[in-house]
């Protein structure tokens, strides 16, 4: 069951990284284009916020069943470092990003005027992916490498 949720996880990745790359791109573009906030726009931005969401849930689950993460022992896994980065600081970023992309789709949401609903987006998934890419290379595994296994 590990290795099934963390392949599942690792791939979903692509999927949530490539909507939240689109909705970043196309707010900025409708931002300096001065676009309205078209239908496409809001599907393409909830989308990106489920599958996120998705992975959030995956993460959860494989968090559970991981061999990495130690949180029966919360002294010991402070003490090592590859223990530390899956039981703590892994969730704790990824959570921060999930965060972030909920706050900009709901402040996309409210947002009266076509530019806050996109400055919204660019800003908050923008945001988010930084906190993900970051929380990826500390793991020391491929941003763009398929992990399967350990």
């Amino acid at each position: 069951m590990y290795n099934f949720l963390l392949g599942l996880h690792s791939g979903l990745r692509y999927i949530v990284l490539l909507l939240l790359a689109i909705a970043i791109i196309l707010s900025v573009i409708s931002l300096f284009a001065k676009k309205g906030y078209t239908q496409t726009n809001r599907k393409i931005n909830l989308f990106a916020m489920v599958a996120t969401h998705t992975q959030l849930l995956t993460g959860l689950v494989l968090y559970f069943v991981s061999p990495f993460v130690q949180y029966g022992n919360m002294g010991e896994a402070m003490k090592n470092t590859m223990a530390r980065y899956w039981t703590v600081e892994h969730a704790v970023l990824m959570l921060f990003a999930v965060a972030l992309i909920t706050i900009g789709h709901a402040r996309s949401k409210k947002g009266e005027i076509a530019i806050n609903k996109h400055r919204a987006i660019a800003l908050y998934y923008g945001l988010a992916v930084l906190v993900v890419i970051v929380a990826i290379y500390q793991s020391g595994r491929p941003l763009l490498g398929m992990t399967v296994g350990s």
